[in-house]
């Protein structure tokens, strides 16, 4: 039997890829009363006949208990796509050491580097119990990413290697092969995202949107019914498996969506078609349902410390601790604090696009960004801020990384006014009235940083910044934006600074992808319209036009390329050193601890964890569906 292991800090669930006939299948009170109505079939023939298994070996978990309902908060009707973050059900997943592991996939084998051969569990059924099968796989490939009217820029460029897409051969129901004629080290890791690179689609349910299986008539009234453009608008608003926003849209997450937007209150009920069982033979998830409150985002803190949730990270500051702590024995629920997982826990993004020339100039210029960075004084922010608790380096690798290299890391990370000032006195930006700084052109150095403002804890840090960059002649003001409106001035060109949290990955292995620290992605709040150059494929944006950038995006491609590890292994810390040398970003404290409020009924979630985006999926890693309700607190 070959085992698949899912562990992270203590916490073990092992996922076997073939399942024991010993193994005698039970069914949930959820589902029983519809299986004897006959609207359901029975266990046996609602989950693959070979399913992942978990089982519980670390210390503090256990088989649990189906039943119960969880209760989250989220500020926004859109987030209901946490739940596909949080439910983690993924074609392929980071276990704790980073590796990648099979989970929706029976296994994966990969050759050369480019040749990828998926085989699917056999029997595999998507929520509404239509068969999961690799025509799920060819009608995305053929009917979705290769329609100029569905995919206007072609398929996402994870599929493109070189400029060139791969050969798709179907093999069988359970078996498909994609394969390239270079090596295209993306494609696995993107399978396992918090936000996954789709390259399946439940086709029997889409089909009918399309005009390749749809009548033209019927297709015609559909349209006019949703109000939609065209057969595409239609077909894009009906399929978004990352959306989640659809409770028709058959899925292979552990919850299922039960409520249409918009609302207040949004309820997801177990998949009786899920995947995995444990080894009792009772089918995960434990948990029956999921509810999802939609409030204020500064309420957040104040409920999770009144009991209205059984598990909440989002919304959730360090400074909200205290708070969070003296109310545990009253409310009935647990504090765990983990650690986070990103380069930054706050980081400033100057925008190297932005439409002002001046600006443009001016934070292109190297010397003018360490100016900024040594003007920080993140011992302070630490202190006041972290109670000491983070680490005042740059946006960089975290110690935890096998690449991690620590005078990198604090490269210009120290506070040095007086080397600050030094540098801007060489760029020639010569004081004015009131000790502010004047741009060539001659206005006040006066820079405007946009935050989504969204807590507190932007508040106290910028304020720290401002009183220090004063020292060097520069002002600072903020301006606080929705977080849509904040991403779009930046995307644009209108934003000056940014602040957001920085590297998704701080804990980065060499056969990860280095492509945060290159101009790769739109996303990339410092360059947005490099990246968004090479995301459409020079559709849109502008071409990467400063030698140091482009010095990162082709040793982005070089890795991508590169055949041995250690190859790999120089490329990323050639890459890393670049990007805190030159500073692209401005770093302000790593390693933050991260509150994580939970029903202290709530079994299975690790004490101590890390709480990340990309890996991770937040919860995604320990394994949500394996979470359940004891009788009380005490018991489990």
């Amino acid at each position: 039997m070959r085992l698949l292991v899912f562990t992270l800090l203590g916490f073990c669930a092992v996922a076997s890829a073939t399942f024991s006939d010993a193994l005698e299948l039970q069914e949930a009170d959820y589902f029983s009363a519809s299986v004897t109505k006959g609207i359901l079939p029975p266990i046996a023939n609602r989950i693959p006949s070979d399913p992942a298994v978990a089982t519980f070996e670390g210390e503090g978990t256990s088989i649990g208990m189906s039943g119960g309902t969880i209760r989250i908060l989220m500020a926004k009707a859109k987030e209901v796509r946490q739940m596909v973050v949080y439910g983690y059900a993924r074609l392929i997943g980071y276990d704790s050491k980073l590796v990648l592991r099979a989970d929706i996939l029976k296994k994966f084998n990969v050759e050369k580097g480019r040749i990828f051969t998926l085989t699917l569990r056999e029997g595999h059924r998507w929520s509404n119990g239509d068969r999961f099968t690799t025509e799920d796989f060819r009608y995305w490939w053929e009917d979705m990413a290769n329609n100029k009217e569905l995919f206007p820029a072609g398929p996402p460029v994870q599929m493109l290697v070189d400029g060139a897409l791969p050969t798709v051969e179907i093999i069988s129901e359970t078996e498909i092969r994609f394969a390239w004629e270079h090596p295209n080290p993306e494609f696995i890791p993107a399978l396992a995202k918090a936000s996954p690179l789709y390259i399946y689609a439940p086709s029997a349910y889409l089909k009918k949107f399309h005009p390749k299986y749809q009548e033209a008539d019927k297709l015609a009234q559909m349209v006019a019914a949703e109000n939609r453009q065209n057969w595409a608008s239609l077909h894009n608003r009906k399929d978004n498996s990352y959306k989640n926003d659809n409770p028709d849209l058959p899925t292979l997450q552990p919850w299922v969506i039960q409520t249409a937007p918009p609302a207040e209150r949004y309820i997801f009920s177990r998949n009786p078609f899920y995947h995995r069982v444990d080894t009792n033979g009772f089918q995960l998830p434990y948990i029956d349902e999921v509810h999802m409150d939609i409030v204020a985002g500064k309420l957040i803190p104040a409920k999770a410390g009144s009991g209205e949730v059984d598990l909440q990270g989002r919304y959730l500051n360090f400074n909200d601790t205290p708070f969070l702590k003296q109310n545990e024995e009253k409310y009935g629920f647990v504090t765990h604090l983990w650690r986070t997982g990103k380069g930054s826990q706050l980081t400033l993004y100057p925008n190297l696009n932005i439409e002002d020339r001046e600006w443009r100039d001016l934070f292109r210029d190297v010397k003018f960004r360490r100016a900024l960075s040594l003007a920080t004084n993140r011992e302070e922010i630490n202190e006041v801020v972290y109670f000491g608790l983070g680490l005042p380096q740059n946006n960089s690798l975290l110690p935890g990384s096998p690449i991690y290299d620590r005078k990198s890391a604090y490269a210009y990370a120290e506070f040095d006014i007086e080397n600050a000032n030094a540098l801007l006195d060489e760029i020639g930006l010569k004081l004015g009235p009131g000790g502010i700084r004047l741009l060539p052109d001659g206005r006040k150095a006066e820079i405007i940083i946009e935050t989504a403002g969204e807590s507190t804890e932007e508040t106290d840090v910028l304020q720290l910044i401002h009183d220090s960059w004063l020292r060097a002649g520069i002002k600072v003001y903020t301006k606080p934006l929705q977080r849509e409106v904040l991403r779009n001035r930046v995307f644009s060109g209108q934003t000056q600074m940014a602040i957001w949290s920085g590297l998704q990955n701080g804990l980065a292995s060499p056969e990860m992808s280095p492509a945060e620290l290159a101009p790769t992605s739109q996303q990339q709040l410092q360059w947005p319209m490099w990246g968004q150059y090479l995301e459409t494929k020079g559709a849109a944006g502008q071409a990467v036009d400063l030698s140091a950038a482009e010095l990162q995006l082709e040793r982005y491609f070089a890795w991508r390329v590169a055949a041995s590890f250690e190859a790999k292994k120089k490329i990323w810390s050639d890459m890393v050193r670049t990007y805190n040398d030159q500073v692209f970003t401005i770093g302000l404290i790593s390693g933050a601890l991260q509150p994580i409020v939970a029903n202290a009924r709530l079994r299975n979630l690790p004490a101590e964890g890390y709480y990340n985006w990309d890996p991770g999926a937040h919860f995604g890693s320990y394994r949500p569906d394996t979470f359940w309700l004891s009788l009380s607190k005490t018991d489990g």
